[in-house]
C-alpha cells in the first residue's frame, strides 16, 4: 500500500498512525496538493489527501473511508464493531475531524487572502471554540488514559486535529481552557507511533 500526502495534514497523519499501530506495511509518498496537484489529481479528482493506493492499484480517498477499510483487515479495529461503543467513538472522532476541517479553513482564509472575511473568520473561530468546549467537557469526565476503554480512532483524530490547530493557528486552541484535551494529546504525542508519523507544520514565506 502507498499512503499519499504530507504528515502535517491531520487527515493524512491519522491514517499513517493507524497503519503503524496495525503493523500494516506501507510506503509513504509526501505529495503536496499544491506542488504535486497533477499527480494527486490522477488518483483523486478532488485533489485532496490522504489517498491510499492499494496493492492492486485501487485508490481509496477520504480518511474515514480509508480507516474503515484498514479496520476490516485487523482483528481488533480502532473503531469498535459492537454497539453502543461504536457510535460513541464515531461521534468523538467526527468532532475531531470537524475541528481539523475548521482549523484548515481558517488557516487558508488567512493565508490566501490579503484581506480576510471577518464574517467567515468569526464563524470558523466560533465553530472551533464550540467543538473544543464540547470535547473538553466530555474528556474531563474520563479520567483514564484513553477516551474510552482502549485507544481508538477517537483519541487519534482529536490529537491530530489539536496538534495541527496548535501549530497552524497559534493561540486559537488555548491550553488554559482545554487542560484535559491538551494533557491527553501530549501523552499521545510521546508514543512511538505518533513520534514516527509526524511532520512539523511549516508555512513557506
Amino acid at each position: 500500500m502507498i499512503l499519499i500526502g504530507q504528515y502535517d495534514s491531520p487527515f493524512v497523519r491519522r491514517v499513517g498512525i493507524a497503519l503503524t499501530l496495525y503493523g500494516l506495511p506501507f510506503q509513504h509518498q509526501p505529495w503536496s496538493v499544491f506542488g504535486d496537484a497533477d499527480r494527486v489529481a490522477q488518483l483523486n479528482p478532488l485533489i485532496r489527501v490522504p489517498v491510499l493506493v492499494l496493492d492492486d492499484g485501487f485508490a481509496l480517498t477520504d480518511s474515514h473511508m480509508i480507516l474503515d477499510y484498514l479496520d476490516s483487515l485487523v482483528p481488533t479495529p480502532l473503531f469498535p464493531r459492537a454497539e453502543p461503543q461504536r457510535h460513541r467513538v464515531l461521534k468523538v472522532a467526527a468532532l475531531g475531524t470537524g475541528l481539523a476541517d475548521k482549523a484548515v479553513s481558517l488557516f487558508y482564509e488567512r493565508r490566501l487572502h490579503q484581506t480576510t472575511s471577518d464574517l467567515w473568520e468569526e464563524r470558523c473561530r466560533r465553530q472551533i471554540g464550540s467543538v473544543l468546549s464540547a470535547l473538553e467537557a466530555d474528556r474531563a469526565t474520563r479520567p483514564g488514559p484513553w477516551w474510552f476503554d482502549d485507544l481508538t480512532h477517537a483519541d487519534i483524530a482529536v490529537a491530530c486535529a489539536l496538534r495541527f490547530a496548535t501549530e497552524a493557528l497559534p493561540g486559537v486552541p488555548d491550553p488554559n481552557t482545554t487542560p484535559h484535551l491538551h494533557a491527553a494529546y501530549a501523552r499521545l504525542e510521546e508514543t512511538a507511533a505518533f513520534r514516527a508519523i509526524y511532520q512539523p507544520f511549516f508555512v513557506k514565506a
